[in-house]
């Protein structure tokens, strides 16, 4: 029941991190889309879980984090091709970090989470034997 609780308390982490993982991918979607294919941008987001929703300015993450997503939403479809392209390369960047910074903090947290909570729940189950 515990680790339960653990797996429940780290899911934010692992939805922090499925999003930036998402937007990466889109970020390079649009990017080929923009060089040679040229689609609607909800086109190339449709395949995508969380894209949508930030795309539509659906709040995902607080804080920072939604502030990237919304500033990153926001920049979409603006200006002409060549300019989007030269923002898609330069948010690649900040969206790599984003990306890597939370597969590491769910690899750390999700792992030390169930891990404290399973502990709790034997330090309970022996405490009431």
């Amino acid at each position: 029941m515990t680790t339960a609780i653990g797996v429940f308390v780290s899911a934010g982490k692992k939805r922090r991190m499925q999003i930036f993982a998402e937007l990466y991918e889109f970020n390079e979607q649009l990017l080929l889309n923009l060089k040679y294919a040229q689609n609607p941008i909800d086109k190339v987001a449709a395949p995508f879980k969380f894209v949508p929703d930030i795309i539509s300015g659906k709040s995902l993450l607080d804080g920072s984090d939604g502030e990237v997503l919304r500033d990153y939403a926001e920049n979409l479809g603006k200006t002409d091709a060549l300019s989007q392209i030269d923002y898609l390369n330069e948010r690649k960047a900040v969206l790599t970090k984003y990306r890597d910074e939370s597969q590491t903090d769910y690899k750390k947290y999700s792992s030390l989470y169930i891990k404290i909570f399973f502990l709790a729940g034997v330090l309970m189950a022996v405490l009431l034997a």
